[in-house]
């Protein structure tokens, strides 16, 4: 189905709006916006290969950064940073779910709508920040002062149902949006922050704060009687209200979601969920990794960004290993198309677009695909293949200058060939270029989140082990 039908993205029809709208027209498979790319298939693992000492089908590279390399990472962080500084409330701490790229410092006037997940990446951009000083004009205690605000309103304003948070809400007070779901995987990312926050400030009502958010969470809630998690839970006054019957039983993003559920010392879901979702195969031109044939580029990102699989694998697959091979795939998929893409332009992922929002992917071709590039692809990327990565990225801010690099970076997405570039930044987009860069140049996030002793908890429970 051409997403490109359902509308332009504007007043009437915004991102929160299109999730939802391509959700219920196209059904399961593209309902990948309110997470991974599928999830109907039964339940148990389809693979008969184990592919944890799989190497990379094409060799990495040493990674050696010159004085210019730095200094575009810097900005990349610097800038990216500055977006969850500003575009957010003060007073709730929730992120804007995106903002225009041509602002001078005050939050975005035209849109209240936050992000639950873009507000996690914040919580941990502003551990970057603070670490690097990427905020030469905010001090120190400011920032604390900050992500105490944050904590303390998610924890005593914020709705919430059985501790899982609404997706998008309004960035002043908290409510959720009409028609806004209940979303496990995003409130697992906003506790990927909430956490790594708590491992990075030596702060007694941080740490207290926290902690409670995380072991409030009912996670068997979500499971709905089942052994995989229900994607969503919608409230009564929704048309359709309650538990969705989608699923996250494929993989795609969910490893960290279920890491969490697995290592809650109050609510933990079976250990044996782990083994409950589907790791299909996938081979593209001698690239064999673990992926849904429906899954756009970030879903091999996100989880990665806070839990470390370098040098670890579990009984299915060295993950680090499986990211870097996919990341190699779907660079020699776009170089399929020559059309639009070559080794200066490539990379797609769920985006905006000229006609709408679109859950890109490939490989196999998800999406109407048409030269779009969307930086962020490249850059929650750039651990696994850093110097193709890299390449890219400051080829794409070379080339094309102000119409794609504003006060916060890339914008979400751009087409030259259209003369179309978004006029606005994603934050969660945003949010996966910063924790990949740093994580990239420093391990940063890897290291403080790994602290949390319920993160190394749950990559035991896992059957996570060293490999060389």
């Amino acid at each position: 189905m051409n997403l490109g039908l359902m509308g332009r993205y504007h007043a009437s029809m915004n991102r929160r709006q299109m999730l939802r709208a391509t959700a219920g027209a196209a059904g399961f498979a593209l309902f990948s916006p309110l997470g991974c790319g599928g999830g109907t298939g039964s339940a148990g693992n389809q693979q008969t290969t184990n592919p944890a000492a799989w190497p990379p089908s094409l060799p990495v590279g040493v990674f050696a950064p010159s004085a210019a390399d730095n200094a575009f990472l810097d900005a990349l962080e610097q800038q990216g940073c500055l977006y969850f500084w500003e575009q957010a409330s003060p007073t709730t701490g929730q992120v804007l779910d995106h903002a225009a790229i041509n602002l001078t410092g005050q939050i975005d006037p035209t849109t209240t709508e936050s992000s639950i997940a873009a507000t996690g990446f914040g919580l941990t951009a502003l551990c970057v920040a603070d670490q690097r000083g990427y905020l030469p004009n905010v001090t120190h205690a400011e920032i604390v002062a900050r992500v105490q605000a944050t904590l303390n309103f998610h924890l005593n304003s914020m709705p919430n149902e059985n501790g899982f948070f609404y997706h998008f809400n309004d960035v002043n007070t908290g409510q959720p949006l009409p028609g806004v779901e209940v979303s496990c995987i995003d409130t697992a990312w906003l506790l990927c922050g909430v956490l790594t926050a708590r491992a990075y400030f030596n702060d007694p009502t941080i740490t207290s704060l926290a902690t409670q958010l995380y072991e409030r969470v009912n996670w068997p809630w979500m499971l709905n009687g089942g052994t995989t998690f229900a994607m969503a839970w919608y409230p009564p006054t929704d048309a359709n209200p309650g538990f969705t019957p989608y699923r996250y039983d494929t993989f795609c993003e969910l490893m960290a979601l279920y890491l969490l559920a697995m290592a809650s010392p109050t609510f933990p879901i079976p250990v044996a969920s782990w083994t409950s979702f589907s790791r299909p195969l996938l081979n593209y031109e001698g690239y064999i990794y673990i992926s849904s044939n429906t899954d756009p580029l970030f879903t091999q990102q996100w989880s990665q960004a806070w839990f470390d699989y370098r040098n670890k694998s579990d009984a299915y697959a060295n993950y680090f290993t499986n990211s870097t091979a996919a990341t190699q795939a779907h660079e020699t998929f776009c170089l399929s198309y020559p059309q639009w893409y070559t080794e200066d332009y490539w990379g797609i992922t769920s985006s905006m677009s000229v006609n709408g929002y679109v859950a890109w992917g490939g490989p196999p071709a998800q999406g109407p695909i048409d030269g779009t590039v969307v930086p962020s692809a490249a850059a929650g990327s750039l651990p696994f293949l850093p110097n193709q990565c890299l390449t890219v990225l400051e080829s794409l801010k070379a080339n094309y200058g102000s119409r794609a690099w504003g006060r916060y970076g890339f914008c979400d997405a751009f087409h030259p060939a259209a003369n179309w570039y978004q006029p606005t930044s994603l934050g969660i987009n945003l949010g996966i270029s910063v924790l990949m860069a740093e994580n990239l140049r420093t391990g940063f996030v890897w290291n403080i989140f790994m602290r949390n002793p319920e993160a190394a908890q749950a990559m035991q429970l896992a059957g996570f082990r060293a490999t060389s």
